[in-house]
């Protein structure tokens, strides 16, 4: 199975991003297997699966052929614009037959369990199915402790509430941070303290004074692929925050969220670090299917879960959703998705990187070193205006994310930066946008 959603997702992604053209043939299924060192029928099974998404059709006696686009759907308002702001998945992945499948199935396997009010916690059979999901991630857990969300937002805004065994009180956040949550700590006036973070890591010291003395009930943290750095802690940095958590008693809040994005082999998340219970770990769903989905989870540590469950208190998420999330991730289709959705995205942020170096962008733009995910930071020169580029891109009909936002208000260590997101940029735009930013920020340097 794993072999075949290989060969899949690599098909699917040379099509959708055209190295396979409208009208071009397939290599023969002989010929592809060879490629792949793989078995003719795994081929014969991956080319009838391009059919059924109607990427490819077969000739007698020719081979297979990529489907001819009579036009294509986002031509019209992206045209006019190049979006590097959104953080939404590409909507020309979206996996729409698979998942209608996935509908069909779950109201005939589920039938009268989806008209009733449900668990809080979730539907037992996704958190079955969870739990060997997680393990791919290196989060090994129990059905028991894991509770089924309405996205990784309603997850970290209860634990933002509900009380901790600790005692603590104030809520530590990275700086810059996930703007969202940060909003929404300051308008609900909970304690929160600010911690520096750049692309090159955090200060460990300072985090264990912070843990030692702060009285911190939790540190929330996004350890890869950093809304909106973009970067990944080291290992290193990830052990010493499990080891600082258990030393000190403060507990961690780790964000995934984009956990399925991740080509790292060898990737260990906090809570794989930890030994004291410590972590909360939170994974959204949205970011590899589609943000209606809504749908998120968190693995609680057990002295925390009674405390978040009471603060859930009502089955809020839509037991449709959660049927058919089971159903997509037990058939394998939740795996060929990830592998054809990350393999986009990568090559998209390995073109943005070639294409900075293609511009002489060094010593204008410190770009952070990001190989995976979506997000990367522009970093720029502290004389630059950011409010007349950001004024000038929008002219010239490139839309990025200015890094203000990205901090709590008063935090005084700002850099100066915009945040750039590939995952709605087609791969012939990219090149287009950067030269764009490149020739807005010399011309901001040269109006000093």
């Amino acid at each position: 199975m794993k072999k075949y959603a290989q060969v899949l997702a690599d098909l699917e992604h040379q099509i959708r991003e055209g190295r396979y053209g409208s009208g071009h043939k397939l290599p023969s299924v002989r010929s592809a297997a060879n490629t792949y060192g793989c078995s003719i029928s795994t081929i014969i099974r991956a080319y009838a699966e391009l059919e059924k998404l109607h990427l490819i059709y077969a000739m007698p006696q020719s081979g297979f052929y990529v489907v001819e686009k009579q036009g294509d759907s986002r031509v019209g308002a992206e045209t006019s614009r190049i979006d590097l702001a959104s953080a939404s998945p590409d909507v020309s992945v979206f996996p729409y037959l698979d998942f209608q499948h996935c509908l069909n199935t779950a109201i005939d396997t589920f039938k009268y369990n989806l008209f009733t009010y449900g668990d809080p916690q979730g539907l037992d059979k996704l958190r079955q199915t969870l739990v060997s999901h997680l393990a791919d991630s290196q989060v090994f857990t129990q059905p028991k402790r894991i509770v089924v969300t309405s996205g990784a937002q309603q997850a970290l805004e209860i634990v933002a509430r509900m009380p901790f065994p600790n005692g603590k009180s104030t809520i530590l956040v990275e700086q810059p941070g996930y703007d969202i949550y940060l909003r929404f700590l300051e308008m609900s006036g909970l304690p929160t303290r600010g911690m520096k973070r750049t692309a090159a890591g955090i200060d460990l010291q300072e985090l264990e004074k912070t843990f030692k003395d702060g009285d911190i009930k939790f540190f929330y943290t996004m350890p890869r692929y950093h809304n909106p750095l973009g970067t990944t802690y080291s290992a290193e940095t990830r052990k010493a925050i499990a080891d600082l958590a258990s030393k000190y008693d403060v507990y961690v809040v780790e964000d995934d969220y984009m956990a399925d994005l991740g080509e790292e082999k060898s990737y260990d998340p906090v809570y794989a670090y930890n030994r004291t219970s410590h972590v909360v770990y939170v994974k959204s769903f949205s970011k590899i299917i589609f943000p209606g989905l809504g749908l998120g989870a968190a693995v609680l540590p057990e002295r925390l879960l009674a405390g978040f469950l009471a603060q859930k208190s009502y089955a809020d998420t839509s037991l449709l959703s959660q049927a058919s999330l089971e159903v997509y991730i037990r058939n394998g289709m939740y795996e060929r998705h990830k592998i054809t959705i990350s393999r986009q995205y990568t090559a998209r942020i390995g073109l943005l990187n070639e294409v900075l170096q293609q511009q002489g962008a060094e010593g204008l733009i410190e770009a952070a070193d990001v190989r995976s995910g979506i997000y990367m930071q522009f970093k720029l020169p502290r004389q630059v205006n950011l409010d007349q580029l950001m004024k000038r891109l929008a002219a010239r009909r490139i839309h990025v994310v200015p890094g203000g936002g990205f901090y709590m208000s008063g935090w005084r260590e700002r850099e100066k930066f915009v945040r750039v997101s590939i995952s709605r940029a087609r791969p012939e735009q990219i090149g287009e946008a950067v030269q764009v930013i490149v020739e807005e920020v010399r011309r901001g340097m040269r109006y000093l």
